[in-house]
């Protein structure tokens, strides 16, 4: 099985570092056989692959690995994802680390995400803190067949919804207006690329991952983010953001009311998250 590793950086060395080469070879010999790095580097039993050359010239016309298999792992979850949903990515399991860690995860809070895709944020929250009562929403029928299909697949129950968050409220928002009768969390890991950072990204997110949840307008990159803060809909307000935009989105925030406002950094000192509250 070491054969295949060297064989398959060997076909991707004109298209990744020897490095990312290094990390498909072994995702492909996991899926494929079920064998893990341990297992290959321990010499274990050969298992059989299967033809490489589809996987091999869809992951050299950069397809992502997750979309080409179908599923990811992340944060302990199997989880689908396709062309209709974004890949997960750590700085959002940051977020959600960061939710979890901060609030009683055994009081029936009520959460809801926004722009959920996978479901990935939701199916995490309700997974690690089972009482609390979550619904995603997202414009994207297809994307909700995702999230539904991989909230199944994780054993959690969450409530699902379609609408388009700039022009709708939830089901759950719509007969709630202030004071005890707020939601308890709203997060959210909206569009915030603008289209003049297409030039910088990488082949294999421009090309494969989903438009729609990815890009805002060059003149409104706080579009999604002014939206749910105005609702003033939940008494803690979580936030992904743009690093180029922590700033503005923490002044946005201030302007609508909210308090203890956080910028936090990622694991590789990007401002990557925003946290506020509503004060009852």
């Amino acid at each position: 099985m070491k054969e295949s590793v060297s064989y398959i950086i060997s076909e991707l060395q004109e298209s990744y570092s020897e490095a990312e080469a290094r990390e498909l070879a072994y995702w492909i010999i996991e899926q494929q056989t079920g064998m893990t790095r341990t297992d290959v580097l321990m010499g274990k039993a050969r298992q059989p692959l299967h033809d490489l050359s589809d996987i091999l010239e869809q992951l050299k016309r950069h397809t992502p690995i997750q979309y080409i298999f179908g599923s990811t792992e992340w944060m302990g979850l199997q989880l689908q994802v396709n062309q209709h949903t974004l890949i997960p990515r750590p700085e959002t399991a940051e977020m959600v680390d960061w939710i979890i860690s901060t609030r009683d995860n055994n009081a029936p809070l009520r959460v809801l995400d926004i722009g959920t895709g996978s479901g990935c944020i939701a199916i995490a929250i309700k997974k690690h803190c089972p009482a609390w009562h979550v619904q995603g929403v997202d414009i994207s029928a297809e994307a909700l067949d995702v999230a539904k299909n991989n909230a199944i697949k994780n054993n959690v129950e969450i409530t699902w919804q379609q609408l388009d968050i700039l022009s709708q409220k939830p089901d759950c928002l719509s007969h709630i207006r202030s004071g005890n009768n707020l939601n308890d969390i709203i997060v959210s890991n909206p569009p915030y690329i603008c289209h003049k950072e297409k030039a910088t990204m990488e082949s294999r997110v421009l090309d494969y991952e989903p438009h729609r949840a990815l890009f805002v307008p060059d003149d409104d990159p706080l579009l999604f983010y002014r939206r749910i803060a105005s609702m003033k809909s939940a008494k803690y307000l979580y936030f992904e953001i743009n690093e180029a935009y922590g700033q503005e989105v923490c002044d946005m925030m201030q302007g609508f009311g909210y308090i203890d406002i956080q910028l936090k950094h990622d694991i590789y000192g990007k401002a990557r998250m925003v946290f506020g509250r509503i004060e009852a």
